[in-house]
């Protein structure tokens, strides 16, 4: 068989077999979590009121039906851009402006990644303006959401545009061995976002004011140092400005990290609560699972710059996914697009393998937690969590197995009750 229609073949059946799974696990994940909504389980029953787990139903519910239209959207959008011809057409209009060279491929790009936002911006603002407000957690204005699209869009042409241009070069300049050249200077740029992040990048969109607590801030220090950990400092972050959710995490590297608190997980948990959350993120720390995650995916990113590197220098690559190819050359752009598009539709079915893992983790954290402060404690405070981000105590098996990278609440608090009180 001709390996360009082989691959639209190969393209139309995965594309298929993955916008199915999704939906059957979508799916099962609403009969699911519907039928167990008139009743808490009897683990949580004297803790959660039937008000907080059927708000809790009700949200993940509605979450569900907007992912639904994501799922159709995603399918439909790559499908126009491969099989149906408009990335094709997208680099013919482009090249009518611009003639061919870096800049047009730049420019192919830049258009590529607005075109997307623009078709998931309605989605987006329903999630964040409907949705979200529905329940209570959105706390954004339309005007705090203009000045952060604003300032995202700048900070991703400072940022992002160099660095496409750079590895669209390198894709040109770079010889046989371009993507390995390419994957080096993109392990570099990520490793300089990770440690510009926490001073120059986040506090353009958040506010991070040193934690006040005196009581959090004694019991914080005494953890930090018997666990063996150093942090440059505690900070809260003004996480209320945006969203009802909380949450508590680490930023930075080695000495220089950042303890970073929402200010709405301040209000919602106490001191000893606190620490024992802390603990938690420690445990990731403590296990290394931060490296471990950075390890995997610089070795993935490796792997699929490799197999780019192979498939950018095959005709029916292109022909395959819908695109005529310049015989001239100048197809970089092209050949990295179609790999961000199409790549994701086959790794999907690897999900369960990664979620897996991140669940491993988690339970790894949570055992080191319990090793360093009272298992009730994090207990009652992971509790307190599910409950304020109206997160479900009934979750799908087959849905928390390919999306879940958290246990569900009921196996995680089961394995503390059995650990002793610290």
């Amino acid at each position: 068989m001709n390996p360009s229609l082989t691959l639209s073949l190969l393209l139309a059946t995965a594309l298929l077999a993955n916008v199915m799974l999704k939906l059957w696990l979508n799916a099962r994940q609403v009969r699911h979590v519907a039928a167990h909504r008139e009743e808490v389980p009897a683990a949580f029953a004297a803790r959660i009121a039937l008000a907080a787990h059927q708000k809790a139903a009700d949200y993940t519910l509605a979450k569900a039906r907007v992912a639904q239209l994501d799922i159709l959207l995603d399918a439909a959008i790559l499908l126009g851009f491969t099989l149906l011809g408009g990335l094709s057409a997208l680099d013919q209009v482009i090249l009518s402006w611009i003639a061919p060279g870096l800049w047009q491929q730049v420019a192919l790009v830049l258009s590529f990644i607005l075109i997307g936002s623009v078709l998931g911006l309605p989605l987006s603002l329903y999630q964040t303006f409907v949705l979200e407000q529905k329940f209570g957690f959105n706390k954004m204005t339309l005007r705090l959401w203009l000045i952060d699209s604003v300032k995202g869009l700048l900070l991703g042409l400072v940022l992002g545009l160099p660095l496409v241009a750079l590895v669209l070069w390198l894709m040109h300049a770079g010889g046989a061995y371009w993507w390995l050249w390419t994957w080096a200077a993109l392990v570099f740029w990520q490793l300089l976002m990770m440690a510009i992040a926490p001073n120059f990048i986040m506090p353009l969109f958040n506010k991070f004011t040193p934690l006040e607590d005196e009581d959090l801030k004694a019991r914080v220090n005494a953890l930090m140092q018997r666990s063996g950990f150093e942090a440059k400092g505690f900070f809260v972050m003004d996480g209320s400005r945006r969203s009802a959710h909380s949450n508590a995490f680490f930023t930075g590297f080695g000495a220089s990290k950042r303890v970073v608190f929402f200010d709405t997980l301040l209000k919602q948990l106490t001191p000893a609560e606190m620490e024992a959350v802390l603990a938690h993120e420690l445990g990731h720390f403590k296990h290394r699972h931060i490296f471990k995650m950075l390890l995997t995916h610089f070795v993935m990113s490796l792997l699929g710059l490799a197999l780019l590197g192979a498939l950018s220098q095959q005709t029916w690559f292109y022909t395959g996914l819908g695109i005529t190819p310049s015989l001239n050359g100048g197809n970089e752009a092209l050949a990295l697009l179609l790999f961000m598009l199409v790549v994701p539709v086959f790794t999907f079915f690897l999900a369960p393998l990664s979620s897996w893992r991140s669940r491993v983790q988690e339970y790894e954290a949570d055992a080191y937690a319990i090793s360093q402060t009272p298992a009730s404690d994090l207990a009652s405070a992971l509790l307190k969590l599910y409950q304020d981000n109206a997160s479900t105590l009934t979750p799908d098996p087959w849905f928390v197995t390919f999306y879940a990278s958290h246990p569900p609440a009921s196996l995680r608090l089961a394995r503390m009750q059995h650990a002793p009180n610290v």
